[in-house]
């Protein structure tokens, strides 16, 4: 169960007290005490913002199911793997699909704390990085959301079921209640998050085994997708913001390095004091 955007921010509230109560102490553990809690609070900061603007009367679901609908078109257009194939095959074999049900309810989030945990630990000059990636990313995924777009399994007359509650495992309750926007489908939160920690375990480890990781957004965008939550494409543009995200903070970074760099002001030219004294005149005097 997800916590309230109110449990967050008490949460961030009083991480951001610890931080500033061992910031500067010289107990041992001290800055790192300081420094975790400080960036703990900063991602739940970020989770009550996600909370609010997924809450906010910005948008309505008018045309949602016209909206997927035109996805599905789309797909079969552009000839992308069938959904609904996928879901028929794994609805008869229940240890599979509550398995796929499991996966989509619990793995995204905790995923993405514990790489965010080994990177500060491990690779703390390359946290920045992945945090900031990741609040732009999870910017843009907000932003899109606010045009509503119904998922596979708000469209039963297409054929498609909910594989979560076919099996008594939904985590969500009748459209518009609960902690999630259902027709906020687009794009996927789940693939998001997953290829942002699959990405960022292959640049950061040094493992020969690193490359595995990319195995945990494929399988994730598999779940969303035969459980009915998500279409192909909303992986497919979550995936494609994970890249411009990158690509911002990187332009960000050199541009304020550039103007770290940068003089602040035209230099005076250095006063050169010393005087020139004829050779001559100087056996003169002494």
């Amino acid at each position: 169960m997800w916590p309230t955007w109110q449990q967050a921010a008490i949460a961030a509230t009083l991480l951001l007290l610890v931080a500033a109560a061992t910031r500067g102490r010289s107990f041992r553990g001290a800055l790192i005490t300081s420094a975790l809690a400080a960036e703990t609070a900063l991602i739940a900061v970020l989770y009550v913002i996600w909370q609010i603007g997924d809450a906010l009367p910005l948008a309505h679901n008018q045309g949602a199911s016209q909206r997927g609908e035109q996805l599905y078109r789309w797909e079969q257009a552009w000839h992308l793997p069938s959904e609904l194939t996928m879901q028929r095959w794994v609805l008869p074999h229940r240890y599979l699909a509550e398995t796929c049900n499991v996966l989509y309810a619990t793995v995204h989030g905790p995923a993405l704390m514990v790489f965010l945990l080994w990177v500060f630990v491990r690779h703390r000059e390359r946290y920045g990085h992945w945090r900031n990636t990741l609040a732009i990313l999870t910017a843009f995924c907000l932003f899109i959301r606010f045009v509503r777009v119904a998922p596979p399994r708000l469209l039963p007359h297409l054929g498609f079921v909910d594989l979560s509650a076919v099996y008594g495992q939904s985590v969500y309750g009748p459209v518009g209640t609960g902690i999630s926007d259902q027709f906020a489908a687009m794009p996927s939160i789940h693939v998001a998050w997953a290829a942002l920690v699959g990405v960022g375990i292959v640049s950061v480890s040094t493992s020969r085994w690193r490359w595995l990781w990319l195995l945990h957004p494929v399988l994730t965008m598999w779940v969303v997708m035969v459980t009915g939550n998500h279409w192909w494409l909303d992986g497919l543009v979550a995936a494609a913001l994970l890249g411009l995200s990158m690509l911002i903070d990187d332009g960000a970074r050199k541009v304020v390095a550039r103007a770290k760099g940068r003089p602040r002001g035209p230099r005076r030219p250095a006063i050169d004091l010393k005087v020139e004294v004829d050779p001559v005149e100087a056996d003169a005097r002494v």
